[in-house]
């Protein structure tokens, strides 16, 4: 009978591990319609479009990871990363700076094992396009860019140029993405670097616009060359006509409003059943800025008028939230997806559809609080098997003591 109870109870202990393992890691997704509930997004969600999974503040410790790391925040990372792929089938992955956790403070040397670190997490999702922006964490904060080191770490990322910045496009969509770090600094060369790069798409997009305009209403001709004196202020593309803006700090919220203040969380930690905030406080270290921090308003001004974008995508704020500023640009921050950052972690699912229409879908993954309570729970069962296991070994000695 014993035995039979022992084989059933390893059974049990074998199934509940591996059910736990798949619910943890496996996404929870719920639509988040926009303010004026625009029944496109929501048909945008339905139907086929670009599906892009964007993600931000992994806060990967690479050779600094300790036994906690490697051993479990690693794994259920990269289970994150596979099973958010295997259930949503997205076109490319968005990381939106913050990938390591102490980068700033690394040498190259150092830098080597986040990158494998990062590689190895994704595993054959490498496969699939995907774009990585740099952070505070990443580069420092004004004190202390380094421009060589930016320019080493954008070459071992795809579509990065030596400023931290990149442009591509997917299925006629066009993506930039800008250090927004250097944004914050006064006269540097990675800031000069970051205005050139808007001034270079605004002046394309503005030529593409003008161009499609000339064709449809032959208004101008084509032999006229564009004013030597271009400038932002001279910007005549409509609001949201611009690219889907990638960036890591939010842009400055004055006139901004939240979608009816009902997707935004209050607080990182407000479900919480462990101090998880002080706890990776001490593993990873703060970082340069406040979670707080955003882009100063001139620049954000800058940006709106130079850029018109069609949405933007932000992290650093480590919350989900979906916003709307003055202009009626949708800016939606994304959530960290790091047990280092908070208790819940998740991310977003864009998808992109002809006509403006972006369906956002915010997806949340298992909390470490849990994750924490189920080994806790794993290791007492554990430990009663062996107790059993034990208790049944000396009942069979003192018997055979007994006997003799």
């Amino acid at each position: 009978m014993l035995i039979s109870w022992r084989s059933a109870l390893s059974l049990l202990l074998a199934s509940s591990l591996f059910f736990f393992d798949e619910w943890i890691s496996t996404p929870s997704c719920r639509f988040v319609p926009r303010a004026d509930h625009d029944p496109r997004d929501a048909a945008a969600d339905d139907r086929d479009g670009l599906k892009v999974m964007i993600a931000s503040d992994l806060l990967l410790m690479g050779s600094d990871a300790g036994f906690v790391d490697t051993y479990f925040g690693d794994y259920y990372l990269s289970k994150f990363f596979k099973k958010s792929f295997q259930t949503l089938k997205p076109d490319m992955l968005v990381v939106l700076g913050d990938f390591s956790a102490r980068g700033s403070e690394l040498t190259r040397r150092k830098w080597v094992p986040v990158l494998r670190q990062f590689h190895r997490l994704i595993g054959s999702l490498i496969t699939l396009p995907f774009h990585v922006i740099l952070g505070d964490r990443d580069i420092g904060d004004c004190s202390e860019l380094d421009s060589q080191l930016v320019d080493w770490i954008s070459s071992h990322l795809p579509g990065l140029d030596s400023a931290g910045c990149g442009a591509f496009e997917m299925e006629n969509i066009t993506f930039l993405s800008l250090n927004s770090v250097a944004l914050l600094c006064g006269n540097n060369a990675l800031r000069f670097g970051v205005e050139e790069v808007i001034e270079r798409e605004s002046l394309d997009f503005q030529t593409e616009i003008e161009g499609a305009r000339t064709e449809m209403t032959n208004d101008f001709s084509l032999g006229k060359e564009m004013s030597p004196n271009f400038a932002w202020r001279e910007n005549s593309m409509e609001s949201g006509s611009g690219p889907v803006l990638l960036l890591h700090f939010p842009l400055h919220p004055t006139g901004r409003s939240r979608n009816d203040g009902q997707h935004c969380h209050e607080k990182a930690y407000s479900n919480s059943l462990v101090d998880v905030n002080e706890l990776w406080q001490r593993l990873a270290g703060s970082g340069p800025y406040e979670s707080s921090h955003n882009i100063p308003p001139n620049a954000t001004e800058y940006i709106f008028q130079a850029l018109r974008p069609r949405i933007v995508f932000s992290g650093h704020s480590l919350d989900f939230c979906d916003y709307r500023h003055q202009d009626g640009t949708r800016e939606v921050t994304v959530p960290a997806m790091s047990w280092h950052a908070r208790d819940d972690p998740g991310f977003v699912i864009a998808t992109f559809r002809p006509g403006k229409s972006v369906g956002i879908s915010h997806c949340s993954l298992g909390r470490q609080s849990y994750a924490i309570i189920y080994i806790f729970m794993l290791v007492l069962l554990m430990l009663m098997i062996l107790l059993v296991k034990f208790l049944t070994t000396f009942r069979t000695i003192m018997m055979a003591v007994a006997l003799l």
